[in-house]
Parts: C-alpha cells; structure tokens; sequence
C-alpha cells in the first residue's frame, strides 16, 4: 500500500473515534436530561398527591 493510503485510514479512523466520543456524549446529556426531568415530574406528583391528603 502507498503511503497515501495508510496516512488516509489512519485518518478515517481517528474521525471514527471522534464521531464516537460525540454520539457517547449526546447518549449522556439525554439520558442526564431523561432522569432530570422525571425527577421534576415526580417530585411535582409528589406534592400534589401529599397536598390532596392534607
């Protein structure tokens, strides 16, 4: 192989790895997001339901 390809692959694979550390980190802010906002929800549920009982 010429040198132009390897430096080619070399290249495309750490485009790979970074498009995989971005798509990690998009996973995490909506899963971070996903649990914030259930905790609100619950958390309002939460008071409506002890405030009936009052």
């Amino acid at each position: 192989m010429t040198d132009s390809s390897e430096a080619n692959k070399e290249r495309n694979r750490e485009i790979a790895q970074n498009e995989e550390a971005k798509q990690v980190t998009g996973s995490v802010r909506v899963s971070i997001s996903a649990i914030v906002a259930v905790v609100i929800i619950g958390g309002i549920l939460f008071t409506l339901g002890w405030l009936a009982l009052k």
